[in-house]
Formats: C-alpha cells, sequence, structure tokens
C-alpha cells in the first residue's frame, strides 16, 4: 500500500493490466475502458489485505476473579440466639441458610399483599427507573452506532452544472454557442478505514463495556428502588407502633392526672403531686406531634417512590402486625457476591470500559490508513451518462503518520492508563463496600433478635410496675415522685419496644439488598424496544 494510490495502471474487462509504458493501442482495436467491476476488484483486494494484518494493540480485558475469602465475619456464620424465655416472650427466631439461592422477589418474603401491589406500583411508575431505562436503550444505541466504524461507508452523490467556459482572446472557438455547456455527474462513493492496529474495535469494545454498566446501572435502580418502598414501609410501621404506644401511654397518664387531681381536692396529696403529674403528662404530649409530622412525610415518601404526586397519597397502608417476618434468610457463598451485587458488575464493566481505551490512546499513536474508491460517470447531458465512454472511477490509499505532537499523544495514553488503574482500584473498594454490607446486616440480625428479647421484657416488667405501683399510690403507700418514674420508665420501654421490631425488619430487608436481590431469578426488567428502522443502513 502506498501514500499516493493504488499504482498508475490501469486495467481491462478481464481484470489485466494494461502498462501505460506500453505505447498505444494497436490499430483498429479500441483501447481498453475501467469498469466498476474493476474498481470493485481493486477496494476489495486491498479491503482482504488490510484486515488479514490487522492486529489489537492494548490490554486484553480478563474478567473479575473472587477474592480469597470463605465467609462474610471473623468467625463462622451463626444464627441469632434466641432462648426458650425469648421466644415465650414474643420474640421471632430467625436463621441463616447458608448457600441458598435469593428469591426474585424478596419482599414477597413479607406476606403482605399491600407490600406487593406497592412494589409492582413503584416498578410501573417510578421516574428513575424510566429514566434508567432510556439510558440504557440510549447506550445500546451509541455501541450499535460505533460498530458502523467497522465496516465501509458508501455514499452516493450527484452534481449539475451549466457552465460558461474562456472565450474571447483566450479561445478562438468558432461558434460562440460552443462556450456554454452543461455538466452531469453523478458517483457512488466507497471510504473505508482499515482498524489494522484494533483501535476502532477497542472503541467498540469501550462502549460496549459502558452499555454493560448501563444495564448494571438499570439493575441498581430496581434494587434500590424495591428496597426503600419495603424500607419506608416498616419505617412507617414503626412510626404507627411508636404513635399507638404514645397515645396509650398518654391515655393513662391522663387517668392518672384525673385521679391524682380528686385525691388532692380531697386532701389526700398535696397540689404539688398535681403540678407534678401535669408535667410529665404535657411531656409525653409533646413526643406526639414530631412522631405524626414523621408519619406523614413517611407517607409522602411512599407516594413520591410510587410514582405519584403527594395529592395522590397511595392507598396502602402498613403496620407491624401486617408485615411477618421471614424466619429463614438466604444468605449467598461469599464467592458469588461479586456476580449477584450490581454495583460490583458496574464497577467491572468500568474497569474494562478504561482498559478498551488504553488501547485506543495507543492506537492513536500508530500510522492511520484510509482507503477510497468512487465509481461514476460524467457527461454533457443525462443521456450520455449511458455512453461506456462517460464512465470514471477511481481508487485512493491513504496512511498518515504524526511525526511530532510535542507528546500530546502519549501524555493521553499516560492518562488512559491511570484512568485504569483508578477504575480498578475503584472496583476493589467497590467490593470490599459490597462485603461489609452483608456482615453488617448479618451483625446487626444476629443483634435484633436479642434487642426485640429484651424490648418485650422491659415492656412486660414497666407494665407491672406501673400498675404495681398505681395501686400502692392509691392506697397511700408510695410518694408521686415513685409513680412519675416508672411512668416515664413505661413510655420509655414502650417506643424502644416498636423500634427494636423495626429495625428487626429493616435489617432483614438490608440483608436480601446486600446480597443484590436476587434479580438473576426475576424475569428481567427490560427496556421497550424501539419501532424497527425501515432502512438501517442510512
Amino acid at each position: 500500500m502506498g501514500a499516493g494510490g493504488m499504482g498508475a495502471g490501469s486495467q481491462d474487462a478481464g481484470g489485466r493490466v494494461a502498462d501505460d509504458a506500453a505505447g498505444e493501442p494497436e490499430p483498429g482495436r479500441a483501447a481498453p475502458r475501467p469498469t466498476a467491476r474493476t474498481a470493485a476488484r481493486i477496494l476489495a483486494a486491498a479491503l482482504a489485505a488490510t484486515s488479514a494484518s490487522a492486529c489489537m494493540v492494548g490490554p486484553d480485558f480478563q474478567g473479575a476473579t473472587p477474592p480469597p475469602v470463605t465467609r462474610y465475619t471473623k468467625e463462622g456464620l451463626r444464627d441469632p440466639g434466641l432462648s426458650a424465655d425469648d421466644r415465650r416472650g414474643g420474640a421471632i427466631g430467625q436463621s441463616f441458610a447458608p448457600g441458598r439461592d435469593v428469591p426474585g422477589e424478596w419482599w414477597a418474603l413479607f406476606r403482605s399483599k399491600a407490600l406487593d401491589s406497592l412494589v409492582a406500583e413503584a416498578l410501573a411508575r417510578n421516574p428513575n427507573l424510566e429514566a434508567a431505562q432510556a439510558s440504557l436503550r440510549a447506550a445500546r444505541a451509541t455501541t450499535e452506532a460505533q460498530r458502523g466504524a467497522l465496516f465501509p461507508q458508501v455514499g452516493f452523490n450527484a452534481q449539475s452544472s451549466y457552465n460558461k467556459a474562456p472565450g474571447g482572446d483566450l479561445q478562438s472557438p468558432l461558434n460562440n454557442n460552443a462556450l456554454l455547456y452543461s455538466l452531469v455527474t453523478p458517483q457512488v462513493t466507497v471510504s473505508f478505514a482499515p482498524d489494522v492496529f484494533g483501535g476502532t474495535r477497542r472503541a467498540l469494545e469501550s462502549q460496549a463495556a459502558q452499555e454493560e454498566g448501563q444495564l448494571w446501572q438499570l439493575e441498581a435502580a430496581y434494587l434500590t428502588l424495591t428496597s426503600n418502598v419495603v424500607a419506608a414501609a416498616i419505617q412507617e410501621a414503626s412510626l404507627r407502633a411508636q404513635i399507638a404506644a404514645t397515645e396509650k401511654v398518654i391515655q393513662a397518664q391522663t387517668d392518672l392526672l384525673t385521679l391524682i387531681t380528686k385525691q388532692s381536692d380531697a386532701g389526700q396529696v398535696a397540689g404539688a403531686d398535681v403540678v407534678q403529674q401535669t408535667a410529665l403528662l404535657a411531656q409525653s404530649q409533646q413526643l406526639l406531634p414530631p412522631l405524626q409530622r414523621a408519619l406523614s412525610q413517611q407517607r409522602n415518601l411512599l407516594t413520591a417512590l410510587a410514582g405519584r404526586f403527594p395529592s395522590e397519597e397511595v392507598s396502602q397502608t402498613f403496620t407491624l402486625a401486617s408485615l411477618h417476618l421471614p424466619r429463614s434468610l438466604p444468605v449467598s457463598l461469599p464467592s458469588r457476591l461479586i456476580e449477584q451485587r450490581p454495583d460490583v458488575k458496574a464497577a467491572e464493566a468500568a474497569v474494562h470500559a478504561a482498559s478498551a481505551q488504553v488501547g485506543v490512546a495507543l492506537a492513536n499513536r500508530l500510522p492511520q490508513f484510509t482507503l477510497s474508491g468512487a465509481v461514476g460517470a460524467s457527461a454533457t447531458n443525462f443521456a450520455a451518462l449511458l455512453n461506456p465512454a462517460a464512465s470514471l472511477w477511481t481508487v485512493a490509499g491513504a496512511v498518515a503518520q504524526p511525526l511530532f505532537d510535542a507528546g500530546t499523544l502519549f501524555r493521553r495514553q499516560q492518562a488512559a492508563e491511570e484512568n485504569l488503574v483508578q477504575a480498578q482500584a475503584q472496583y476493589r473498594a467497590t467490593v470490599i463496600g459490597a462485603y461489609q454490607n452483608v456482615a453488617d446486616a448479618l451483625r446487626a440480625l444476629q443483634a435484633d433478635g436479642r434487642a426485640v428479647a429484651a424490648a418485650n421484657a422491659a415492656v412486660r416488667a414497666s407494665r407491672q410496675s406501673v400498675e404495681l405501683v398505681r395501686k400502692q399510690f392509691g392506697l397511700g403507700a408510695v410518694s408521686s415522685a415513685s409513680l412519675l418514674i416508672t411512668q416515664s420508665a413505661y413510655l420509655q420501654a414502650v417506643v424502644t419496644q416498636a423500634q427494636a421490631q423495626a429495625n428487626q425488619y429493616a435489617d432483614t430487608a438490608a440483608l436480601f439488598q446486600a446480597l443484590g436481590g436476587g434479580w438473576w431469578n426475576r424475569r428481567d426488567v427490560k427496556p421497550a424496544r424501539d419501532p424497527k428502522d425501515p432502512a438501517p443502513f442510512l
């Protein structure tokens, strides 16, 4: 391949080269005319030659291997420990199932039809999920557009003009009308940049990796949305439990205030006891508005997750009694976690894209080849275009090699290599974070059962204490200060119990999220396909 073209000779219809130095054609024999088939053969031969010698510079990406860990925590996996007394006290025991797969619709394990319907509505209407689907479709279209650089570009152009040739002193034609003429030139052009060193294929590889990253971003958006809906529903249930407990305590304190007021009117207790009970009742009443505000905001959050405006509040409501805590919890093997977490897979795709960009930067420093050809005709009128003598064709080749660019391309290659190092470090950080998430959820669940059991025991004990002290107070055996202390302890115990139960539900959902959400066991959220292009090559 030369820098100036494919050669100086022409070809006859049989493909034989006729050297220009061979002299004039024999008298009485027409000179061989170039044809479109001849040009096509030359161009095809050039394409085949360049394709056969093509290679790909830069590093070849190798998929990630699981880290050399066999467990999530320092010690072996242990079930949350609950004693027989804890179970009799109302604590729900949970157990881990190592190696068991995570279901695709893991939220169904809470056995709540309201939760199932709300998740389905969120998946159908949430705009963030719709945006992630559109991003994936855009990435797919960009990849297909990049793929077009691997093929020759074929185009058609035609030009028609009306011209006047110079005359007068420049020419002395017999007829001045001959100075005016038309020229019609239709052509089919072909251009091709052979991917000799693989720069184009590396660019396509990088774009395909970015498309894969968008796919995992979609999966991450799906998992985040479903996890947020479940977490918001659990938080609503917790707030309702805390509000109900606070209202019960307020009602009990109101009844007690009425009793103390009667005793004060009868002269059985001092007026200071009435003041103290009134202050305690006011303190309990102060706890209610913040809880009610948080509940209203939680309802707004659930409505927004479902893709609705706050004025279109969802109809589903949640209480702890309407949610059933899963007893057996699947825990994937540590070796499978990096294949299950969408964020880890997205980070791996980013490494792949950065690796391919190193090859692109390296190929840009090497010679760039271009092949082009044109087949057409040129005549003074449309009818003359049918004359074989009006045909024309050209085949050309070019090569370009940067000789001095002040180190620009070299520095770009260095930048691409450092971007690869950065992506690899970010991948390792993402993997460590994934294992940390699972370990945190396991640790939390191991403590949640004991926390719920302790909270239940505290509520029972404080309730009995309030009842006992209240009877003693009615008999005048204890002071009002003792009654105030026991009431405060009971209120705190009831609120803590609701929070402990909600934490156990929330940490259960967090474990499913940390394990990847089981996307591989559900129907993929595939974005709607675009209408088929009637002319995909235009």
